[in-house]
């Protein structure tokens, strides 16, 4: 919590033994992926450190690590800025997000069972919900639920991070695009064909629905670019 610009660890985050630079970098990171800090915004190790009333070397831990994942961009002697999308780097992380969520899927149809059908249900009502209520915030978070969930059933826990973090980029990119109720649906919609698929074991049709579901982002893209070129460094 926050007193007087000052940021306060709640007693459940000190129980876990977060770091300051671990408090740092979960509250830039949600605000950097909600498009609350925009693409260029600038920052200080200073005004962060001030902010949160830690020292700048915690900052500075939670400045390399957003670096190193490609949402801030650190120059020495001068301000750090939130990264603007990069058209080659996003390519590269739906190569890579493709290549492990088709693997995924395989490994889900040699594991699929009513009960664990069963498992979804939760996270597909919820986002039925979010997009009745054209809530897309609540929708991306059960969008990732769906997806860690096809991780958990593909015995496949070790892909759920790297999937986890290209979809971030993604999910940035959603916001800037407007995406909304009909967008919402349409993934949705993709969602339920892949379990049809492999309710139905239909091994392939299953990769190629979620071939499908990973193509949108090339929509995406294009809207995003239409709209905020400023936002993008290539």
């Amino acid at each position: 919590m926050f007193e007087d610009g000052a940021y306060t660890a709640r007693p459940e985050e000190l129980g876990t033994r977060r770091t300051s630079a671990d408090v740092v970098f979960d509250h830039l990171y949600r605000e950097i992926v909600s498009l609350d800090l925009l693409p260029g915004a600038k920052m200080s190790e200073v005004e962060i450190a001030r902010r949160f009333g830690v020292s700048r070397q915690p900052v500075r831990d939670a400045f390399s690590r957003l670096g190193n994942l490609g949402y801030l961009t650190v120059r020495p002697q001068k301000a750090t800025e939130v990264r603007r999308f990069s058209t080659r780097a996003i390519a590269a992380a739906r190569f890579v997000r493709l290549a492990l969520e088709l693997e995924v899927v395989r490994r889900c149809h040699a594991r699929w069972s009513r009960a664990q059908a069963a498992r979804f249900d939760a996270t597909m009502r919820a986002q039925a919900d979010a997009v009745a209520r054209d809530d897309r915030a609540a929708f991306l978070i059960h969008d990732l639920e769906f997806h860690l969930l096809l991780c958990e059933l593909g015995d496949a826990a070790h892909a759920a991070a790297a999937i986890t973090e290209n979809k971030a980029q993604v999910d940035r990119l959603r916001r800037l695009s407007h995406e909304g109720k009909a967008e919402m649906s349409e993934l949705l919609d993709d969602h339920r064909a892949l379990l049809g698929a492999l309710g139905e074991e239909r091994p392939d049709a299953a990769v190629q629905a979620m071939r499908h579901h990973l193509g949108r982002l090339d929509r995406t893209v294009e809207q995003a670019r239409a709209r905020y070129d400023a936002y993008f460094e290539d």
